[in-house]
């Protein structure tokens, strides 16, 4: 998003204080007797709602009774608030720690799932300037955004590195000052191979979660009543979107047509490259054990007193159990694909 976190929990607070008002509309019709269930979205619809859209079109969700809306969010749009105030059932941010903040300020929501299991954030630089491990940002000039500073400093923190020992430079999502040498190195996502084109194949990543800062990428979250009150239209969503993964995973080609159908203005070759670079993030040794959209306890604890020691947490820290619920996936084991990364593997 590219406004600041302050404006972005009074965003999500104004909105969750409608709260009487939009739990009237939760799951409050239905089409052809399906039950509506809503999601919104922190960003743009596209390739990440891929799980999805393939259940949508080939009928999964249906099957379960669900006709799903999905909703984009963008930066002027409050998604954790919507979904707070119960005029939305589910929603889906781009990151974790997004949702570890909200619930740190009282908002009423519970992470229930994570779609991506590792998340893609990464540093990058060319081969005239390398940096292959953090203590080799030391003298370089590092290109990032206001969120990816406190990733930074996160990393930074963790190999007990000096942040005067290099100059951060806030860019966009553009890697041209990578390529004109306004920077040395430069944040993105592995999965956005469009923008990571320019920078050839002879680019370096260094993944921040191999370097020890490991957060969830596209994690689901929904209020405390919904996931009491609706949890049986929850699980039938995760059951249908894991089928949607799981042919994506074997034919990623036929995935990624119905996702263009679904959404014209992408562009097919873009979408498919993109689709399999994701895929190995989306499936790793976690999922083969315990299924897609798995999430555990440890990995989450770790957050936390990453955001606790960095002193992100301006009003209370949460624990564990305020941001996180394992009831759904248990509800659906063995109903989810257990799949590793195999042929995606980054």
């Amino acid at each position: 998003m590219s406004f600041d976190r302050r404006t972005f929990f009074e965003h999500s607070l104004a909105a969750a204080s409608g709260l009487a008002l939009g739990a009237c509309f939760s799951a409050r019709h239905s089409v052809d007797g399906l039950t509506i269930l809503d999601m919104q979205l922190g960003w743009l619809a596209g390739g990440n709602q891929l799980g999805e859209v393939v259940a949508k079109r080939l009928g999964y969700l249906e099957e379960e009774g669900i006709y799903l809306e999905i909703h984009p969010g963008g930066p002027h749009i409050a998604g954790v608030g919507i979904v707070a105030s119960g005029r939305y059932e589910l929603g889906q941010v781009s990151s974790s720690p997004s949702l570890m903040l909200a619930v740190s300020q009282g908002i009423p929501i519970r992470c229930f799932a994570v779609s991506v299991q590792q998340h893609p954030y990464s540093y990058f630089s060319l081969p005239r300037n390398p940096v292959r491990r953090p203590e080799d940002l030391v003298g370089k000039k590092v290109g990032t955004n206001a969120t990816g500073r406190v990733l930074l400093n996160a990393l930074l923190a963790r190999h007990g590195i000096d942040p005067s020992a290099l100059e951060i430079i806030v860019v966009g999502s553009s890697m041209m000052p990578l390529l004109t040498g306004q920077v040395h190195v430069i944040t993105g996502w592995t999965t956005n191979v469009t923008a990571l084109a320019p920078l050839g194949e002879d680019r370096l990543t260094m993944r921040l979660w191999d370097q020890g800062i490991q957060l969830y990428a596209m994690p689901y979250y929904a209020t405390l009543e919904t996931l009491e009150t609706q949890d049986h239209l929850l699980e039938g969503f995760l059951r249908a979107t894991g089928r949607g993964w799981e042919l994506a995973y074997h034919e990623p080609e036929k995935a990624v047509e119905l996702l263009v159908e679904e959404y014209p203005i992408l562009r097919y070759e873009d979408e498919l490259a993109a689709v399999r670079e994701m895929l190995g993030y989306v499936f790793t040794d976690k999922t083969r054990e315990h299924g897609w959209g798995t999430m555990d306890r440890e990995t989450w604890s770790a957050q936390i007193r990453t955001y606790e020691d960095l002193s992100q947490f301006t009003n209370t820290v949460p624990t564990v159990d305020d941001v996180m619920t394992l009831s759904l996936l248990e509800a659906t084991r063995g109903a989810r694909p257990q799949l590793d990364s195999g042929p995606y593997a980054p």
